[in-house]
């Protein structure tokens, strides 16, 4: 393996946790592999190993934009990794008035609605645990 894909999971394993990644890995076939191991180097080796953005900023960034452009799976993926980035339910609410305003108050009420869902099951989770 390339040190940007080593790295790259590393990053992807922090962020979303051992057990989504193992999940994915497992998942993983001969006809998606080459795709799987392009993001795991590009997305997590390049873009979220670099230095000027915080993981909870780089958090924010990518929930804002997976909300404005309406990949839920994706957006609610990003959510549940708040617990790993830093980034507070504040922080998301306040995202999420940016993607209002930019990209359509549509966008924002769903992902909205989308971040209760993913941050009740979320604290179902804690409770449980608890």
């Amino acid at each position: 393996m390339s040190d940007l894909h080593d790295e790259g999971m590393r990053v992807r394993r922090k962020v979303l946790g051992d057990a989504h990644v193992d999940r994915a890995e497992a998942r993983k076939t001969d006809f998606d592999a080459p795709f799987q191991d392009f993001i795991t180097r590009s997305a997590w080796g390049m873009l979220w190993t670099r230095p000027d953005f915080t993981p909870r900023e780089r958090s924010l960034v990518t929930i804002a934009l997976l909300a404005g452009l309406g990949n839920d799976g994706e957006l609610a993926l990003h959510l549940r990794a708040t617990r790993n980035t830093g980034a507070s339910r504040e922080d998301v609410r306040e995202a999420l008035m940016h993607v209002a305003v930019y990209a359509g108050v549509p966008r924002a009420n769903h992902a909205l609605k989308i971040a209760k869902e993913i941050f009740a099951e979320m604290d179902a989770q804690d409770e449980a645990g608890s």
